[in-house]
């Protein structure tokens, strides 16, 4: 039996008669068949997320809901249907997939001869200003919903007045913020899709045929500022004292009541110079090598400053749309609280076809106005960093600025500010920060070696591994552990020309000549770069929430492995760079204060020793707890531990990171783990240990000084804990031993509780 698709789905609703299924005839790869019976089953006994599956998913699909329940927003994963399958499934309700049929006009002329959008917008003008308020407050809560995914038709675009730019033309300010917000959805669309990370929310480049480029848009901002000019000319004539009024009586008020005309005057002028301002910082950002950040930051300063005026004057709107400054819903879309005048969620759904007519929930008015100043705080530590040319700076920097998970839109300027030109920054060769972050002199720039293929992949290797750093979380973790695999592919590149150039047999520890020299410098960096991706790749899952408790301990042993050779080739790193230096250098005796230096670890390797002791120690907690019986876990129905060891760790694996790594050795490595062994290597108390000792030299570092804190917190409670554990253990059956991410986000808290 065959399955509706999304299309065919589609058009059926869409048919005269699609409650009919008899009406439509089958064909020869058709057989059309009633799915209502099977989902008021379904829905009977489970709460389920109704799905259309494709025919060779049906069996599957009952089996797996004998087991399981599923829940909103899961999805079924077997064999033969993954999460690829799902996004061709077709989901009820969903305004993204389900295509449904709501539509109250025909098309934008037929809404506008009912009245949807006039103009003049009412003869009082009092009730003219305030329905102007209220188209501003609804386009913002409309182009923060388009930001968050939507689409722009549905979004920003269901406002009448923008899709009919001669309507306003008579009217100067809705003019003029109307070609605004055309120019601003222009800039964004214009930069997601030049970033080319557009997939991540496909409805967001779209822009269906709408006029997104109208003659005289480009001089937006010249009538904005006239606007705002006349505005603020009537403001000041408000403030102004009695004698003072007269030479300014040919200002045209806003509204008729002089009572009110001062605050109606801020109203507008806060709403007015948010727009423009946010239309700067766009500007700004986009100037080549980040020329136009400083100024951009106090465009971005302006824009908080006036986004906190247009929370202020929510009050003074609701008292005269009301009577009340009480707060009535939290859904309301305008600051006092009145549905806009202009707007129709279906209103394209006749001229874009592919716009899905259902209709979708416009975000409120407070999370518009809070999404505006999360965006602006995040486009705001973009444009503050300094621009680094090392590489481990800015490596760092990015995996930072992600843990505040920023929308697409300010991942995007992060992005296009990191590479322009096939350039990082678009002021340093991408070759140049490659010897840089290798610790080699720029003076080898110019050796003849650096323009063999292999560094010219590299560079593009590099590029690439920068863009997926800003993409959204679940996008990052997939292309990293693809991208893995071009990684082991240039380092065996790049390994072959090294023996080549020092002979065979030779080994990377003793390169003699200059191109054996720089080659041995690119490929421990090379290595040390696979195994930081491999890291993040892991941490990620945590994140997305990927493994579930009984995985942890897999996890963990692999984190530390994956750690350990980490801390390996950064310190070989630092090593062949001393030796290299010293060899160039003049020969002496080295004082003792050398040796000294020397034998002091430094403090990027001891924060990566105190994170490895965390991941061993609670690798060999977990195995303890599961070998003792403390910690019971349930075979899963579906799959193996062993399959599930190959499905989180199979990019990996089959980039061979690290080598020698698989299923048995974990085996091998955890199944003798007892608490009196664990208490015995108390890895928690070597952690906690570790983390003060680092943390008296990262002061200079607060980001770093900030983790510290946080490793050692958990390496505390974790040694307590395991205390509690080993004196209680299996004498107590009413012990509970959980894993919580309390303090750190992928270094979990072990609780210890009775029932």
């Amino acid at each position: 039996m065959d399955w509706k698709s999304t299309e065919q789905a589609s058009m059926e609703r869409h048919a005269p008669n699609h409650s009919s299924s008899s009406s439509i005839p089958a064909t020869e790869n058709t057989v059309w068949a009633d799915a209502s019976p099977l989902l008021e089953t379904v829905c009977k006994g489970l709460r389920f997320s109704s799905y259309f599956f494709t025919s060779q998913n049906y069996s599957f699909t009952l089996e797996f809901l004998k087991f399981v329940e599923l829940r909103d927003g899961e999805l079924i994963h077997g064999d033969n249907f993954n999460l690829y399958a799902a996004m061709s499934a077709l989901e009820i309700m969903d305004p993204k997939m389900d295509s449904g049929i709501i539509n109250k006009y025909a098309s934008v002329d037929e809404a506008i001869e009912d009245g949807l959008a006039p103009v003049p917008i009412s003869i009082d003008k009092t009730v003219d200003v305030q329905c102007i308020i209220d188209i501003i407050d609804h386009l913002l809560a409309c182009e923060a919903t388009w930001h968050k995914g939507h689409s722009l038709a549905q979004t920003v675009f269901s406002c009448a007045y923008l899709v009919r730019p001669e309507r306003t033309l008579s009217h100067a300010l809705l003019d003029s913020y109307c070609k605004v917000i055309r120019a601003t959805c222009k800039a964004v669309t214009t930069i997601v899709s030049d970033a080319r990370t557009h997939e991540e929310e496909d409805l967001f480049t779209m822009s269906y045929g709408l006029p997104l480029n109208v003659e005289g848009d480009e001089k937006c901002l010249s009538l904005l500022n006239a606007v705002e000019e006349n505005i603020s000319r009537q403001l000041r004539a408000c403030k102004a004292p009695l004698s003072k009024r007269k030479p300014l009586e040919d200002i045209e008020p806003l509204q008729t009541n002089f009572d009110l005309e001062e605050d109606y005057c801020k109203a507008l002028l806060c709403r007015l110079r948010f727009r423009k301002h946010f239309c700067h910082v766009l500007t700004c950002m986009r100037r080549p090598q980040g020329r136009g950040l400083e100024l951009a930051r106090k465009h971005i300063a302006s824009c908080i400053s006036e986004l906190g005026s247009i929370l202020n004057s929510a009050e003074f709107l609701m008292f005269n749309a009301y009577g009340t400054c009480e707060d009535g819903t939290e859904d309301r879309t305008t600051a006092s609280g009145r549905q806009a005048i202009g707007f129709d969620a279906n209103l394209n759904s006749r001229i874009s076809a592919p716009t899905p007519p259902r209709s979708i929930k416009i975000l409120s008015w407070k999370k518009a106005i809070k999404y505006f100043e999360n965006l602006l705080h995040h486009l705001d530590i973009i444009c503050s960093y300094p621009l680094d040319p090392s590489l481990d700076a800015l490596l760092r920097f990015v995996a930072q600025f992600q843990k505040a998970q920023p929308d697409l839109v300010a991942r995007v300027h992060l992005q296009l500010l990191l590479v322009q030109d096939g350039k990082l920054y678009g002021r340093y060769p991408i070759l140049a920060v490659i010897i840089r972050a290798a610790r080699l002199t720029e003076v080898i720039m110019r050796h003849d070696i650096l323009k063999n293929e292999y560094f010219v992949q590299l560079g593009q290797i590099v590029i690439n591994m920068l863009k997926i750093l800003c993409t959204n979380a679940a996008w990052q973790r997939r292309k990293l552990g693809k991208i893995l695999q071009d990684w082991r592919a240039i380092y065996s590149q790049l390994e072959l020309a090294f023996r080549k150039e020092s002979g065979e047999g030779s080994s990377i520890s003793n390169g003699e000549n200059a191109s054996a020299g720089i080659l041995k410098h690119i490929l421990i960096w090379v290595e040390e770069q696979t195994y930081w991706i491999a890291h993040r790749f892991l941490v990620l899952g945590f994140e997305l929430e990927l493994y579930s408790p009984s995985e942890y301990c897999m996890v963990y042993w692999y984190l530390s492995v994956v750690l350990i050779r980490l801390a390996e080739k950064k310190h070989l790193k630092m090593t062949v760079s001393d030796g290299s230096a010293k060899q160039k250098g003049k020969k002496r005796k080295d004082s003792p204060k050398d040796l000294a230096r020397e034998a002091r670890i430094p403090p990027a390797i001891s924060f990566l020793q105190c994170q490895i002791c965390l991941a061993e120690g609670l690798a060999l907690l977990l195995a303890a707890l599961r070998n003792e019986l403390i910690v019971l876990q349930s075979p899963s129905p579906f799959n193996s531990e062993h399959e599930r060891f190959l499905q989180h760790f199979e990019l990996l694996q089959k980039a061979c990171i690290p080598d020698l790594i698989s299923y048995p050795s974990f085996k091998e490595s955890t199944s003798y783990a007892c608490i009196s062994s664990v208490v015995m290597y108390n890895y928690f108390k070597d952690a906690q240990k570790i983390a003060k000792e680092v943390k008296s030299s990262s002061l200079n570092d607060p980001d770093r000084s900030a983790e510290l804190r946080i490793l050692e917190q958990v390496a505390e409670h974790n040694s307590v804990a395991l205390n509690v554990i080993s004196r209680v253990g299996a004498l107590d059956p009413s012990l509970k031993v959980s894993f919580e991410f309390i303090h750190h986000p992928y270094f979990a808290t072990v609780v210890v509780k009775r029932s």
